[in-house]
């Protein structure tokens, strides 16, 4: 029985893991470049939203002539559709911070803000309620066996914490996004363009933070629920900092945050502690993480700073 446990709650972890990290990793791929991002709880709602009602509207129509047609490629379109909304949000985001050199904070604070209103509208548009849409039937397929079986995007997200490391310190990318993010005014001396390396950087961010609501929506779930981020934006930002902008320290962080949220939803039946301690948990490591953690890690010197050529 305990063998069982313990499974079930590495396959937990590891599912919970997913979203953070591929938010987080996102957020590390922005905050290297110099562009601080809190916008990654609207962009995983943003891509969310996307991923759900793409993959309703797409399986809709074969439905109603077959109630158990069976439209596989329709959640992979929805994951696309995901990735290239999270991309859109986070050229905002950098058209606002990079080109206008407005607030970064505010400008990702009414991103957030947007994550909430503008899904409303168009669920009452398309569903009639502003709180969620239809579910899916033909949701993203499960890899693997029993507890370990998982939605495909839980391996690309772990299999993209390599990919990261290569990509940051073994690529001339990678060299030039740092460079960027550390010392803007040398790297422009070098010819490298700083503005476009930001946008690059602000852009992968909106696509893996809007893979990661879409594991959300149809990865996790079978629907998209209104808020049903959850705050994972910011813990993810908070993983980002315990792990100290690093890919491999990313992985630790947020494998800690999933590790804790599986546990806090295997106690949360009331059975061992209150349901609302249980739900408080994983903020609660949060707080106490950024405590204790954000003064000894030294993010990219040039964060949050428009540069002027």
């Amino acid at each position: 029985m305990d063998t069982l446990i313990l499974i079930t709650l590495i396959g937990s972890a590891l599912r919970a893991t997913t979203p953070l990290l591929l938010a987080a990793l996102g957020g590390m791929f922005s905050e290297r470049s110099g562009v601080v991002n809190i916008a990654l709880e609207g962009i995983m709602l943003f891509g969310a939203l996307g991923a759900a009602v793409t993959s309703q509207l797409i399986e809709a129509p074969f439905l109603r002539e077959d109630p158990n047609a069976v439209v596989a490629y329709a959640p992979w379109i929805g994951v696309l559709v995901a990735a290239v909304l999270g991309a859109v949000v986070g050229w905002i985001h950098a058209v606002i911070s990079i080109r206008y050199k407005a607030d970064q904070i505010i400008s990702a604070t009414a991103i957030n803000l947007m994550a909430i209103g503008i899904p409303a509208v168009i669920l009452t548009g398309l569903y009639q309620n502003s709180s969620n849409s239809q579910p899916i039937v033909n949701r993203l397929p499960q890899w693997g066996v029993g507890a370990f079986s998982f939605s495909p995007l839980v391996y690309l997200a772990f299999l993209l914490v390599p990919v990261a490391l290569y990509v940051l310190f073994r690529t001339p990318f990678g060299l030039r996004l740092r460079s960027v993010g550390e010392h803007p005014e040398a790297a422009d001396s070098v010819g490298i363009d700083v503005r476009r390396m930001r946008y690059y950087g602000v852009i992968i961010s909106g696509v893996l933070a809007g893979l990661g609501g879409a594991y959300l929506s149809i990865g996790n779930l079978n629907q998209f629920v209104s808020e049903m981020s959850g705050g994972r934006g910011f813990i993810a930002l908070a993983a980002l900092i315990f792990g100290k902008w690093h890919p491999l320290g990313v992985l630790g962080a947020t494998l800690l945050f999933g590790a804790f949220e599986a546990a806090a939803t295997l106690l949360g039946s009331g059975q061992f502690m209150p349901t609302t301690i249980v739900q408080s948990m994983p903020f609660i490591l949060t707080m106490l993480v950024l405590a204790g953690f954000i003064g000894r890690a030294i993010p990219p010197k040039a964060i949050g700073k428009p540069y002027e050529k």
